[in-house]
């Protein structure tokens, strides 16, 4: 009877996951759902809803560039699993040649709203090594991103938007130059951070007065082979602020660990700190002068819910 019992528990635990009474719209590649695209699915929902619209996403190629607009906040989109749900473009700059600008034409994925999540999803942009190519563009407030694969080469995550909050957890972001760069304030938590040449891992253009920039908790740096002097960061603009707190450095990490952006005085508005990180690269001896090490007292002040709280308490973690 207990057999019987739990059987039939699984059963409606996994109606509940995929049943399509749970689900506001459903996305197949096959038919079988709602729409066969993403953008479809997003260009659907009620726009400034009262609740949460819930999206899912069935394992698939979805070949589509993708905008959530700022009127389709409140959306959760969830994929049926993050290695084989699957959304890809190949935009670079100089394939949408619009100029100087060209950079932020070219996501994959762009987030205006504000109150999106996402779940087990792919967003790649599948350019390769040609340039500025963007697979995902955040702008929107209280954003939340959990168990994503963010593939890219140069500048893959466009964390931006100088009052968005970001909160990515569990995901592995991937990439080259600058792969995570924008004016965000955004918290990466037990995130793998993939760099496949020599280059920097983010650029921050943190605005100033900000207290917090982008925050790394417990986060596994790696690389391919022949990435071996890889630098924590570059500033993009000036005040730019980048920490990295009890994450485990591979040997990649240059000794300098820092850099600044060439033929600037930007390291003298910087901020750029270690706490406690472990690993071959961690080793903060050969620093430059300009880091920083977070003393006891102001690690402590680097919690996800310190970070990202604002003026509403937005604590993403519930």
């Amino acid at each position: 009877m207990k057999k019987i019992l739990v059987i039939s528990c699984l059963l409606i635990s996994c109606f509940n996951l995929f049943g399509i009474d749970k689900y506001d719209f459903i996305v197949a590649k096959d038919g079988t759902g709602n729409f066969t695209t993403v953008q479809a699915a997003i260009d659907a929902c009620k726009s400034f809803p009262d609740k949460p619209i819930l999206i899912f996403i069935k394992n698939g190629i979805y070949k589509e560039k993708v905008k959530v607009p700022s009127c389709n906040s409140l959306l959760i989109i969830k994929g049926e699993s993050a290695e084989k749900t699957i959304i890809t473009y190949d935009d670079s700059f100089n394939k949408i040649n619009r100029g100087r600008n060209s950079t932020f034409y070219t996501y994959t994925f762009m987030v205006e709203a504000n109150d999106v999540q996402m779940e087990n999803i792919t967003i790649e942009n599948s350019s390769g090594p040609v340039g500025q190519a963007v697979a995902l563009h955040v702008e929107g407030d209280r954003c939340k991103f959990r168990n994503c694969r963010i593939l890219g080469n140069q500048d893959t995550l466009y964390a931006a938007g100088e009052t968005s909050r970001q909160y990515f957890i569990d995901c592995y972001i991937e990439g080259g130059t600058d792969f995570i760069f924008g004016a965000a304030t955004a918290v990466f938590e037990r995130c793998t951070l993939h760099t496949l040449s020599n280059s920097c891992i983010t650029a921050a253009s943190t605005t100033k007065g900000k207290q917090f920039g982008y925050v790394f908790l417990n986060c596994i740096l790696t690389a391919e082979k022949g990435a071996t002097k890889v630098h924590l960061g570059r500033p993009w603009r000036d005040f730019a602020n980048v920490v990295f707190i009890y994450c485990d450095m591979g040997a990649h990490i240059a000794p300098a660990g820092w850099m600044n952006w060439d033929k600037t005085q930007r390291d003298k508005t910087a901020f750029f700190a270690e706490y406690e990180n472990t690993g071959v690269g961690s080793n903060t001896s050969s620093r430059v002068s300009w880091s920083k090490i977070l003393t006891d007292k102001e690690a402590a002040e680097y919690t996800v819910t310190n970070i990202l709280k604002g003026f509403d308490g937005w604590n993403p973690q519930k």
